[in-house]
């Protein structure tokens, strides 16, 4: 069976680069946050993903980027696991 775009799951690799570009630039000081294209690039990921994932796409972003955090603790910033996500 041949396989769908490029890689065969294409929509997950572009989802995850998403969240991981959007929680890597809301690390830097906001005065250099471009916040146009944050803003663009979450409206690429709510509109590529189903609207509870978001977060949880978030979620899972950051504690990649900072494997030494609870992630726990990052669960929660995200509204997951406290009743909220």
């Amino acid at each position: 069976m041949p396989k769908k775009g490029i890689t065969g799951h294409d929509g997950w690799v572009v989802t995850e680069a998403l969240a991981t570009a959007l929680v890597a630039l809301e690390q830097l000081p906001p005065k250099h946050q471009p916040r146009t294209h944050m803003d663009e690039i979450r409206k690429l990921l709510a509109a590529g993903s189903p609207p509870a994932t978001v977060n949880l796409h978030l979620a899972q972003a950051k504690c990649r980027l900072f494997p030494d955090l609870n992630p726990e603790a990052i669960y929660r910033e995200y509204g997951i696991g406290d009743g909220q996500g």
